[in-house]
């Protein structure tokens, strides 16, 4: 009689079913939200590197990236953004432990490292589009200043949403609400670095190769 009433209680329809068990959490929803969110920017990213590596050699008789590209720039661009992923993981370490002041200090670095990786970046545009080199110059050149300051304006968008979390931590300290946003600007800057390593070595590297 025991065994016939717990196999009856292990029926599919004893089971509670999705509306029975009721709405994921909020912590669920956005999460699942913004993955979706960053697999359709590295999608549109993944479209800008193939349009670019069609268009690398279609120069229309002007410069190459040879010609162009200040490596020296670039490494330094590459060591400020890899060095801020590196400070944004130690704040999440921070916020994880609620030491504001730690919070703020690793937010600082992080947000005066991506500062200065953008002064570089635009640097070498101005630089470009002062001896010529501009968009409308060739395709290579569209595509790329498409593909690159694609990613550049990511990460302006990530300085301000940085600044904005910071004000907020100052606010309403580490609520729910706070520590999640906290959680998906980390998993966006980091996805940014992982952009940035493809266009170092896609871009910057093989694109100085005769």
């Amino acid at each position: 009689m025991n065994v016939a009433v717990a196999i009856e209680t292990l029926q599919p329809e004893s089971l509670p079913s999705a509306s029975e068990a009721g709405p994921a959490s909020k912590r669920v929803v956005v999460a699942y939200g913004f993955w979706i969110f960053l697999l359709s920017d590295i999608v549109m990213f993944s479209a800008l590197f193939a349009a670019y590596a069609v268009l690398v050699r279609s120069t229309a008789g002007g410069p190459t990236g040879a010609d162009l590209f200040n490596q020296a720039s670039v490494a330094i661009q590459t060591a400020c953004l890899l060095v801020s992923s590196f400070t944004c993981g130690m704040m999440s370490l921070a916020v994880d432990s609620r030491r504001r002041g730690a919070t703020y200090a690793f937010a600082v670095l992080t947000f005066v490292l991506g500062a200065a990786f953008l002064a570089f970046e635009l640097r070498d545009f101005s630089g470009m589009i002062a001896s010529g080199a501009t968009p409308q110059h060739s395709a290579f050149l569209s595509a790329y200043f498409t593909l690159v300051g694609c990613h550049g304006l990511h990460v302006t968008v990530g300085l301000v949403w940085l600044a904005v979390m910071m004000a907020q931590v100052a606010i309403m300290g580490f609520r729910a609400t706070v520590e999640r946003r906290l959680r998906c600007f980390a998993l966006f800057w980091h996805a940014l670095d992982i952009v940035w390593i493809w266009l170092f070595t896609v871009v910057f590297l093989m694109g100085v190769r005769p």
